[in-house]
């Protein structure tokens, strides 16, 4: 039963878009009304457009068979001159109508459809914004490109370019097989004998087309995702070489998206053959059977010739049905990809009874924190740190520690399994997200910039920012002198993430845009990794001042810059080992020790290594 009912199966698909969407829908009602009374209008317009034929041929053509034609006082007496032209004119003016109304009604849907997707690509767009990064860390960039656009734009074909003119041809099939019913009941009858062939062939194909559209849809997601994968890190793969390994696995993905298509495109052509095959069908059965009514006296040629204007146009929407239902099945499952994501619960989100988060003192407190990205395993483990207002704390240790996750934390980027993050005494699960990050500043090792003016990647997040207020963050953070060196200065567009800039150049705009956010809470994620001396010594000039009077964590693997912190933790496998002020550590004589005595060593021997190559030369 599953199997040979498809479009039933997309009915639920159908209502979810319409619960989901309705209210997209309903503000434009305007358009809604014009298109229903222009559809109203166009049916019964269709309905009326063969009868001046029927006029033409018992009352003009076959004017000596009396008996064969309907009896109308008012037309046996008209002239048969002055009724063709009449019928002639009649044609004109009712098809002229429909025109006018299919042309409101095709307009007014085509806007609607416009309108509503728009929203909903923007709904969708912010809703994916909002999803928690355990889900983006799984998910696929490239294929919730996709999503974004190309399946999005199938919803319109669901919603309005399909669903509504599905509904014009259910209303002309209903509205038509009621006339031919009225005209004559055996004719139509054997007219609908055909039908249930009709049906049963649609159900079969529409079942396969929509299997193989998914599939379709997913395939193109994975090509998309491989090409973003590819063009986003374009930089390591020409570095490495690995343009001919990307473009093979690129291929593949892309030969069986092709494949998929084709597969789509076959059974869509083969549902239309079949539709027209049966189509002729039921034409042959209705002339055969309605010609010998004629010669019976049963019927009028006229008759005969509106049954069959009827029942070519009651077909007209099976066939319509049986384009549509491919549309149909491949846009629905378009529709389940774009409503999986709109379906999906973010993580991280505002709790019920938050509230704004009050101007933070800055004071921090890490209560028996535990976090894990997977039940088995924990990342961090019975984390306790409590820090005073303006307090500098440093986090040590190797990659993969735990070091970034902490401070994720402190962002509800994640929620922790067990404890709780508090800042100023109160549980920050307690505020909104919104208020609680903008007073968190950001400075990360690779800092996002953004295809615009400098103007505009400093003053991110800070709507209000005047132009005096955008310089001064830039002076602290020792980047107003390069800005200022740039070929427009401030209006200089910059080149997507910043690719235009220097390392050095892009971290002290980063400083400049956590600095005018001016936020009581200041994290610092490996800010120098991968600067020359020059810049790094710029960069810790800027985060210096950036630091002062703000409750700053820190993350490096440069101990030296541990050094000043009021607080350091050496975290290890997600553990807090060792936590103090750099003296005492030092004391301690344990991890924190001796990784700082080896840097302080490797440093020494390049730095004598550097001097012995300047005194040869």
């Amino acid at each position: 039963m599953g199997r040979s009912q498809p479009f039933q199966q997309s009915i639920p698909t159908f209502w979810r878009l319409l619960r989901r969407f309705w209210p997209n829908i309903r503000k434009q009602w305007k358009l809604l009304i014009i298109s229903a009374i222009a559809l109203g209008a166009e049916v019964v317009l269709r309905l009326l457009e063969p009868w001046p034929l029927k006029f033409v041929f018992d009352y003009v053509l076959i004017a000596g068979a009396d008996d064969r034609r309907s009896g109308l006082p008012l037309i046996q007496t008209l002239d048969p001159v002055i009724l063709l032209t009449l019928a002639a004119l009649s044609l004109v003016a009712i098809t002229g109508l429909r025109a006018f109304a299919s042309y409101w009604n095709t307009v007014s849907l085509a806007s609607m459809g416009s309108r509503v997707t728009a929203e909903v690509r923007n709904q969708l767009y912010r809703h994916i914004q909002s999803l928690s990064l355990s889900y983006h860390t799984k998910a696929k960039s490239g294929d919730l490109l996709v999503r974004v656009n190309s399946d999005v734009n199938r919803l319109q074909e669901v919603l309005l370019t399909a669903v509504m003119p599905l509904v014009v041809s259910l209303l002309n099939l209903v509205s038509m097989v009621g006339m031919m019913f009225w005209l004559n009941r055996e004719l139509a009858l054997l007219a609908l004998v055909t039908f249930p062939l009709f049906w049963l062939e649609t159900t079969r194909l529409s079942q396969l087309i929509r299997q193989s559209a998914k599939q379709q849809r997913q395939r193109i997601g994975e090509v998309a995702a491989t090409a973003a994968e590819g063009i986003g890190a374009i930089k390591v793969v020409q570095a490495l070489s690995l343009q001919e390994s990307f473009a093979q696995v690129f291929s593949r993905h892309n030969q069986k998206s092709l494949k998929k298509g084709v597969q789509t495109k076959r059974l869509a052509a083969n549902l239309q053959r079949t539709i027209d095959v049966v189509m002729a069908s039921g034409t042959a059965l209705v002339l055969w059977y309605g010609s010998r009514l004629v010669l019976q006296n049963a019927l009028s040629a006229g008759d005969v010739l509106v049954f069959l204007t009827y029942l070519r146009n009651a077909f007209r929407p099976v066939q319509k049905f049986a384009k549509y239902a491919s549309r149909l099945a491949q846009a629905a499952a378009s529709a389940e990809r774009v409503l999986d994501i709109l379906d999906e619960t973010p993580d991280v989100r505002d709790l019920p009874g938050v509230v704004s988060a009050p101007t933070f003192q800055g004071a921090v407190r890490l209560d028996r924190v535990s976090f894990a990205y997977e039940p088995v395993h924990n990342i961090l483990k019975d984390i306790q740190l409590e820090v005073q207002p303006g307090q500098q704390v440093a986090l040590v240790g190797a990659s993969g520690s735990g070091k970034s996750t902490l401070v994720s934390l402190l962002l509800r980027l994640y929620d922790p399994i067990a404890g709780r993050v508090m800042i100023d005494g109160r549980d920050i699960r307690k505020y909104t997200l919104a208020s609680l990050r903008s007073q968190i500043s950001v400075v990360l090792q690779d800092s996002l910039l953004f295809a615009a003016t400098v103007w505009e990647n400093i003053a991110y997040g800070v709507p209000d920012a005047t132009r005096q207020d955008i310089e001064a963050a830039a002076q602290l953070a020792n980047a107003h002198t390069f800005i200022e060196a740039l070929p427009q200065g401030y209006n200089t567009i910059l080149g997507e993430r910043g690719a235009t800039l220097s390392g050095g150049q892009r971290q002290r705009l980063a400083i400049a845009r956590a600095a005018i956010r001016n936020t009581p809470i200041l994290i610092l994620d490996e800010p120098t990794t991968g600067l020359d001396k020059q810049n790094e010594h710029m960069v810790m000039a800027a985060l210096e001042q950036l630091a002062q009077n703000r409750t700053t964590f820190m993350i490096t693997h440069n101990l030296h810059m541990a050094t000043h912190a009021d607080v350091i933790l050496y975290l290890e496998d997600g553990q807090v080992l060792e936590q103090g002020t750099h003296s005492e550590l030092m004391q301690l004589n344990g991890r924190y020790a001796a990784l700082y005595q080896m840097q302080i060593a490797v440093r020494d021997r390049n730095h004598d290594a550097e001097e012995s190559g300047v005194a040869i030369s």
